[in-house]
């Protein structure tokens, strides 16, 4: 990497532990590599993963609530593995090797289900439209090949989910005004080619693959994938590469093990004057305030007799004495969990629109008028990536500049606000599709139906595009909920966890997806024999699927009430004051101040 003055950096490598040159921040110049290697990734894992539920039921011959666990559990691992991913990747590999690694990893995974569809032997045959009882299912070896992909895919996914955001970021700098709103507009245009690419994937590539073939269909996203890799290789030379500084995961450890070694110590009255407060020359992050949330920590930081002091300041045992800066790091995690675990729980609303929408679809008329075009069932799922795509220019250009003349505050609303009204807006999502499944049951009861769809049911006559408010409600949904998850999760965690913390978005996602399994599982147990009927059968229109999306429904108003409480007692990094869903003027970031 060039460095402003002409001089050269030879290993090109940002090393975040020594004194170097002043970086060549190339912006939103190295952003047609990084968005353009995005864009293409999801077109490629998207492409798949979108229609992976109709594959699975009409190509290896699942029963829907088989294909629906399994695509939830492969979704909860996925994500889950992000938290591996951002582990090896802040404690070993860096951002730039991680992503490289794990780019090939997916295209790998895509290739490998993609032969599942191209040659014969690796699926069962084909049962056309008979019973889903007498078609013949695959074999183990079929299985073991197509788990094989899974498991590239997840490989992939746990190098890229919780590294591309930072690593995005990374390229602008956080010093400058124009660095700072380079970051914050990262954001949201991300999110923006992030759902374009789902727009795309689950229009051409979807008809494809369900009205042409699914060996074609399945092989484009293998191409994309294959492009994705040769953008992000292409910008090598021009990037920003952040080295890895170590386990930030050890500090964490040693805050608890010491807290509890000491717990029997008073806690001292100034904590903010006797605690040990020493913070390494070479450390990245930005220095913290004390805080007074989760004081039982505080005890790690105590001086006794028996703790020795090195010549430098430091503690000669950290496993003995730890800093206040270690502390109030760790508070930050400590405040960050139940935020996390509102957002987790929100999510099965998205969960559900991915998953029993497609089969709402399935049994409902799909046909454009009085053509004979019959759009496909998982491409409904396109309404909810288009009411996103268009609304987040619109809040980043029009609503964003004039909250911020209303009230003030960079973002014109905090985080946690834009958080709130997604969780909000969740629980009127599960209400309209609630009511939406109750009239196209209805009306396949009551009146004509338009024929029977394979191995399901008969089909409603009422139009599919009755599904577009609760699918443009979830679009709505993540551009407020998702959106600000990620910009939480990057300005709440320490600069050296950042990775980390870019993994629970998806670790959020995966618990959903875990919860979703469990009660798709607990429903479709207690009410096989209920007077009611089993409200998820095979053939929607014999269930109660309405009753399950009031049961969500539920189950969101009193998580938004738990969410309401949560971001009342949440502290804002580096503030150390009450912040009532407000983010004071002032606070730390990447060791600089958020106006």
């Amino acid at each position: 990497m060039e460095k402003n003055d002409g001089g050269t950096m030879e290993n090109n490598e940002k090393d975040v532990r020594t004194p170097e040159p002043k970086i060549n921040y190339r912006g939103w110049r190295v952003m047609p590599f990084i968005i353009g290697n995005e864009t293409f990734e999801k077109l490629g894992a998207i492409g798949t993963l979108s229609n992976l539920l109709i594959y699975l039921t009409s190509v290896f011959n699942m029963k829907s609530i088989t294909a629906a666990t399994m695509i939830n559990v492969f979704n909860g691992t996925t994500n889950f593995s992000t938290l591996v991913g951002a582990f090896l990747c802040d404690t070993y590999f860096g951002r730039y090797k991680t992503l490289g690694f794990a780019t090939v990893a997916s295209f790998m995974g895509l290739l490998l289900i993609q032969l599942t569809a191209a040659i014969k032997k690796l699926h069962p045959p084909s049962c056309g439209s008979g019973e889903i009882d007498t078609c013949k299912g695959a074999t183990a070896g079929q299985l073991a090949f197509l788990l094989t992909g899974f498991g590239s895919l997840i490989v992939g996914a746990a190098g890229i989910r919780p590294c591309n955001l930072a690593f995005g970021a990374d390229q602008f700098n956080p010093e400058t005004e124009s660095g700072k709103r380079g970051i914050n507009s990262f954001f949201n245009w991300y999110f923006f080619t992030f759902t374009f690419a789902q727009l795309v994937s689950l229009t051409l590539i979807v008809y494809v693959q369900s009205n042409v073939s699914w060996a074609i269909g399945l092989g484009i996203p293998a191409i994309l994938m294959l492009i994705s890799c040769a953008l992000f290789f292409m910008g090598s030379k021009m990037y920003v590469k952040v080295k890895a500084t170590g386990s930030p995961v050890t500090s964490l450890i040693q805050v608890i093990v010491v807290a509890i070694k000491k717990r029997s110590l008073k806690p001292p009255e100034q904590p903010w004057l006797s605690l040990f407060n020493y913070v390494p020359p070479s450390s990245i992050n930005s220095k913290l305030p004390y805080s007074e949330q989760f004081r039982f920590l505080d005890k790690a930081a105590i001086v006794t007799p028996g703790d020795e002091i090195n010549p430098d300041g430091s503690a000669t045992d950290p496993w003995k004495l730890c800093t206040m800066q270690q502390v109030e790091e760790v508070k930050c995690l400590f405040r960050v969990i139940p935020i996390w675990i509102a957002a987790l729980i929100y999510y099965l609303v998205i969960v559900q629109q991915n998953t029993y929408a497609v089969f709402q679809a399935q049994q409902s008329n799909r046909r454009l008028g009085n053509s004979n075009f019959k759009i496909p069932a998982a491409s409904y799922i396109v309404f909810l990536m288009l009411s996103l795509t268009i609304w987040i220019p619109i809040y980043d250009r029009i609503v964003v500049p004039f909250l911020e003349r209303l009230t003030g505050k960079e973002g014109g609303i905090t985080v946690l606000q834009r958080m709130g009204i997604g969780i909000f807006l969740s629980i009127i999502t599960m209400l309209v599709s609630a009511l939406v499944e109750g009239r196209r049951r209805t009306i396949a009861l009551t009146k004509p139906t338009l024929g029977v769809e394979p191995r399901r049911g008969a089909i409603s006559s009422m139009s599919g595009l009755w599904l577009i408010p609760q699918l443009t409600l979830a679009g709505l949904v993540e551009a407020f909920a998702a959106v600000g998850q990620v910009e939480f999760y990057y300005k709440q965690f320490p600069e050296n966890m950042r990775s980390i913390g870019g993994s629970l978005l998806y670790c959020g996602m995966g618990g959903s997806s875990y919860l979703s399994s469990f009660l798709i599982s607990i429903i479709h147990r207690t009410t096989k024999g209920a007077a009611t009927g089993n409200w998820l059968p095979e053939d929607l229109n014999k269930g109660r699927l309405d009753y399950f999306y009031y049961t969500i429904a539920a189950i969101q108003v009193l998580n938004f009430g738990y969410f309401l409480v949560c971001s009342r007692w949440y502290r804002y990094k580096g503030t150390g004051k009450d912040d009532t869903l407000e983010e004071k003027p002032g606070s730390t970031q990447s060791g600089k101040t958020i106006a």
